[in-house]
């Protein structure tokens, strides 16, 4: 006799599997990850057609398999058609679901892991064009705290000693460490420490941060954004606050796929997407 279970989760992977079906991967809150053929989804009129689509919330009623569950219905509870109705919003929705594919597991609950995600999909959905890649980092900053992986950003990894970033001095600079963590604060000035080939963590050249930067980076530990730059800096223009945007967005994605050792590749569509800002 078959077992059937009933979950309400989000489709964040759709793939075609034989002729008509469709392969999904849906994040729930209270099982995790659940791989589920959706039978004839790609046929004309299915009524899995609609429901089988990315980024819709279902509640689902599943056929447990041997190898793979069978969806046999679905439910519509919510969807994001904002996504995909701007190229820029459906580039970094796909990034977020992509890092929160690495950090999701099957069979245990991933409350956390599917509201947070929920709650910034509905973000980039409503977020100005303008505004889309400090979403897109928000995001990600938030998945990999709720990991406890996030960077250290508001304090030296080292010392602890906290790091106030000076806007005022454009020579200010703090070292970004992967291998420490966040931030480092500079043993000697940069320029001495390039002369001499001495940094201050590792053996690596360091990645140095401007003032600007590491202010842009401690907004993301907030629970909201409430500019796109922070205080002191909301005469930059638009361009300009992407291109700093686009300086945190790298620096993070670097760390997260150093992290998970996997690339992010959404996020290729992501520097195309944003090419000509």
């Amino acid at each position: 006799m078959s077992q059937t279970y009933k979950t309400t989760g989000i489709n964040l992977k759709a793939m075609p599997l034989g002729e008509s079906d469709r392969l999904l991967t849906i994040l729930t809150p209270d099982l995790g990850l659940v791989r589920a053929v959706a039978p004839g989804a790609r046929k004309h009129q299915s009524r899995l057609g609609g429901r089988s689509g990315l980024f819709v919330i279902n509640e689902c009623l599943v056929v447990k398999g041997k190898r793979l569950d069978k969806l046999i219905q679905a439910e519509t509870q919510r969807t994001f058609p904002g996504l995909s109705q701007h190229l820029g919003r459906l580039t970094a929705s796909q990034y977020l679901a992509e890092v929160a594919l690495l950090m999701a597991l099957s069979d245990c609950t991933q409350s956390d892991l599917y509201t947070v995600l929920v709650e910034h999909l509905e973000r980039l959905e409503t977020a100005a064009p303008g505004s889309l890649l400090a979403a897109l980092c928000h995001g990600l900053y938030h998945l990999l705290a709720l990991d406890g992986v996030a960077p250290e950003v508001h304090r030296c990894t080292l010392s602890r000693a906290d790091i106030v970033p000076n806007l005022v001095d454009p020579s200010w600079r703090v070292e970004f460490s992967a291998e420490a963590g966040g931030l480092v604060q500079l043993a000697s000035p940069p320029q001495l420490a390039e002369a001499s080939g001495h940094y201050s963590y590792g053996q690596k050249r360091p990645t140095l941060l401007t003032a600007t930067d590491v202010a842009l980076l401690q907004q993301l530990s907030k629970p909201e954004i409430v500019s796109t730059l922070p205080t002191g800096l909301e005469s930059a223009g638009s361009g300009k606050s992407q291109q700093l945007w686009s300086r945190v967005e790298r620096l993070l994605r670097d760390y997260t796929q150093d992290y998970f050792e996997r690339p992010i590749r959404s996020a290729a569509l992501v520097d195309v997407c944003f090419a000509t800002v």
